[in-house]
């Protein structure tokens, strides 16, 4: 018997030799083709690129996969212990391969010939997910095995553990711990409870199948099996399970925690990133700083959001957004489920009226429940008929409302709501800081997530009486002076061509005869720009619109070039008033700071691109020019208001200039303007080209302070610009223009802009350009009232 017994045991000596020696031999074929895995000790986990406020503030997030890295020591115990109850309970014990659960999968493999995954270590799942594919054969195991292995000889239990939790796929292209609490919870790891910790480490056995999002009856099953495991090895008592398995499955997607709302300028960095990194940008964890400021960047989104949306108040409600039921109505539920899939758009909610009363109304909002909808918020909404037409003030809310139709609502300052509806009407804001061209506000459109097309970049709009300051600084250099007299008279020109006769006429349709030039400007006077072109050149005129960055070779060089006929872009018009707050230079729009790596690296930052394109002299003088188009002048005694007038009363400050400008039947609407520290453009049209803006009349419900009438630059786009330069300026105190030195003043008389023996208006001149001669009462010429009923061409 022993003798059997020794030649069994000599036996298995020899067959265990036999294997030792197999693996030995399978080690050194498989060798050359094990990845080098010191490489551990410095992977870099593919992270997202991220876009970045100036302040730090998160805008956007790119990449396929969403990981938040997060250090093993900053993740609570309860979600380490729930992924080590469920993949690994001996994790802190063995080498990095489990003998118990190999022999056990090679005992399932040998008995029913099927290759089921099983046995891998969380050690081994490291492995596999950095060096190896999913593929279940031999080979790739005994490889992980290896691979294992080595990494236990490499890192710490903790470093291998660390890896493992911000690289595992858990669902919903959340990578690791970190983005999977986001993308559930919208939580940081530190705030998730146990049920939801065990609900994430029950995710990689099958991301797809067990989220609690897309199967959260499933989802729920498995959390329940890692708060059983977690009971079974002591990590939490008996109160801890029964709690946590009593608690809701509440999960819901969240997107990447955005902390400022700038997708406009998001994307622009984004393309900046991507035409400089390539496809990396997405994986190498860049941060994209922008040049924005979180406090002008809201700014500027809140003016044009109001702008817009103060607009489409004005012209009347067109109705509800659908109409739910008729008879029957729908059950809280059915409402509640209803309202969940349709999406918001800031400041606009989704709500469903369930009554409505003589001057209220009940309403469901998303995520708010029922509210009142009181007469404040419901009277402005008399009935749309055309873009010029509205019907009669409401009377009552039944007017406007009905049972079981969805409507749009937004929050109001006194924490109540308003009627709304989203707006047919666009614009756009853009804002630099004239010294170097950095973009300091930009946004492109009222709801990125209604229309991706950015109207500051993209949209080429006829430029209307916003060309002018270009056209007159051509003209202050072929000799012209702020004080030169030019007939505003009304022009009847042939064209032979043609034979048409084209009469452009002023806006309004009133003519002052002989006018100084920086009245002219201020005042915006469409005859008085036609005959400055015609004395400056069109050719001259042309090449300073191509030095300040307009597209010439679109531009048609004709008179009508003297009234905004050409189209531009915001961005394309902001950086050319740059120039004039700037002292002549030519800046380049940049969106983008710097770009660090997710070491803090600095990859790239911005050098400012700066061309003087024109003299400071005349930079200043259409600034000045500009300032009289806000604060206004005084002709003769007279007083008189510039086209931006309500520029002045809106920031009750004097440091300020700027243009308004507006189009033929106003399709668009524009202002620009500046302060020597920042510069911006506000534009708002339709998207419809031949649309007009349209004019409305009173709101007998609305009060005193009602715009009402046609919409133009100084009333629909100005009031934009304002509302983003009262925060822009802010921390500026009013300060006086800075001078150049070449220039001089002497005192002119403002009826026929000679010098004045008496009271006059101190003007400025470059030195050598003053009036040589003084006023007599014979030169202050008058040619006034004139009109003139031809349309504009």
């Amino acid at each position: 018997m022993v003798k059997w017994l020794v030649r069994l045991f000599l036996l298995g000596l020899l067959l265990a030799l036999c294997g030792v020696g197999a693996l030995f031999l399978f080690y050194q074929q498989v060798k050359p083709e094990l990845p080098d895995v010191a490489e551990l000790k410095d992977i870099r986990l593919e992270t997202p690129m991220r876009v970045l406020s100036q302040d730090g503030e998160l805008i956007s997030q790119y990449g396929e996969q969403r990981r938040t890295p997060i250090d093993i020591k900053d993740m609570p115990s309860t979600l380490i212990d729930a992924f080590l109850a469920t993949e690994d309970a001996r994790f802190y014990e063995h080498p990095g391969i489990d003998p118990i659960g190999i022999s056990r999968a090679a005992m399932v493999w040998l008995t029913t010939g099927e290759k089921r995954q099983g046995a891998s270590t969380i050690t081994q799942q490291v492995a596999r997910n950095f060096f190896l594919t999913r593929e279940k054969t031999i080979t790739r195991k005994v490889k992980e095995i290896f691979i294992a292995l080595h990494i236990e000889s490499l890192l710490t239990k903790d470093e291998v553990l660390s890896l493992y939790l911000n690289k595992i796929a858990l669902g919903h292209r959340s990578h690791g711990v970190g983005a999977a609490a986001q993308v559930y919870y919208g939580k940081e790891v530190s705030e998730l409870t146990l049920a939801e910790s065990a609900m994430i480490a029950g995710l990689p056995k099958a991301p797809s199948a067990l989220n609690p999002i897309s199967h959260p009856e499933r989802a729920g099953r498995r959390r329940a099996v890692v708060l059983g495991r977690m009971l079974e090895t002591n990590k939490i008592n008996r109160q801890q399970y029964d709690a946590a398995m009593a608690e809701p499955v509440a999960a819901r997607y969240h997107g990447a925690e955005i902390t400022l709302s700038a997708p406009y300028l998001a994307e622009m960095a984004h393309q900046f990133a991507l035409n400089m990194f390539g496809k990396k940008a997405y994986t190498q964890g860049l941060n994209v700083y922008t040049t924005v400021e979180s406090e002008e960047q809201q700014a500027g989104t809140k003016a044009l959001i109001d702008g817009l949306l103060g607009y489409d108040l004005r012209h009347g409600y067109r109705g509800a957004a659908a109409q739910l039921w008729q008879d029957t109505p729908w059950s809280q539920a059915e409402i509640d489920s209803h309202l969940t899939e349709q999406p918001s758009y800031w400041p606009l909610v989704p709500a469903v009226v369930t009554e409505v009363a003589e001057r209220s109304a009940t309403i469901i909002v998303k995520d708010q429940g029922e509210v009142t909808l009181a007469w404040d918020g419901i009277k402005w909404a008399r009935a749309y008929i055309s873009d010029s037409r509205q019907g009669y003030a409401l009377k009552k809310a039944t007017d406007a409302l009905a049972s079981g139709e969805q409507i749009w609502v937004r929050p109001q300052q006194d924490e109540g709501w308003m009627l709304a509806q989203l707006p047919d009407i666009n614009g756009a804001l853009v804002a630099l800081d004239p010294h170097n061209g950095a973009v300091t506000s930009l946004v492109g459109g009222f709801n990125f997530s209604l229309n991706k097309f950015n109207r500051a970049q993209q949209a080429e709009r006829q430029m209307g009486s916003n060309i002018k300051p270009f056209i007159y600084s051509a003209a202050l250099d072929s000799g012209f002076t702020l004080a030169s007299m030019v007939n505003d008279a009304p022009i009847n020109h042939w064209d032979v061509g043609s034979g048409n006769s084209w009469k452009p006429r002023n806006s309004p349709n009133v003519y002052d005869g002989p006018i100084r030039v920086r009245e002219a400007l201020a005042r915006s006077k469409n005859v008085v720009s036609i005959r400055l072109l015609r004395e400056a050149g069109i050719p001259a005129a042309m090449q300073r619109l191509n030095d300040l960055g307009f597209d010439t070779e679109q531009i048609p060089a004709t008179d009508s070039l003297a009234l905004g006929s050409p189209s531009a872009t915001p961005l394309q018009m902001v950086t050319g008033y740059a120039a004039l707050a700037n002292g002549g230079n030519k800046v380049t729009p940049f969106v983008v700071q710097r770009i660090e790596d997710s070491n803090g690296i600095v990859l790239y930052e911005a050098e400012p691109e700066i061309t003087p394109v024109l003299s400071e002299e005349t930079a200043f003088l259409i600034s000045q020019a500009l300032n009289s188009a806000i604060v206004g002048g005084t002709t003769n005694g007279k007083h008189w208001n510039g086209t931006g007038w309500r520029a002045l009363r809106a920031l009750k400050r004097r440091d300020i200039a700027g243009k308004t400008g507006t189009t033929n039947d106003s399709r668009d609407a524009w202002f620009s303007g500046f302060h020597p520290n920042r510069v911006a453009t506000a534009w708002v049209g339709f998207d419809d080209f031949g649309r007009p803006l349209g004019r409305t009349a009173r709101n007998a419900n609305l009060g005193a302070g009602q715009h009402a009438g046609g919409e133009f630059g100084g009333s629909t786009a100005l009031p934009i610009w304002a509302d983003y330069m009262q925060v822009a300026l802010q921390d500026y105190p009013e300060q006086e223009w800075a001078v150049p030195t070449s220039l001089t003043r002497a005192t002119i008389d403002t009826g026929s802009g000679l010098l004045s023996r008496g009271k006059g208006f101190s003007e400025y001149f470059v030195k050598g350009s003053a009036p040589k001669h003084y006023s007599s009462p014979s030169a202050n010429q008058t040619f006034g009232g004139t009109s003139v009923t031809d349309d504009l061409f």
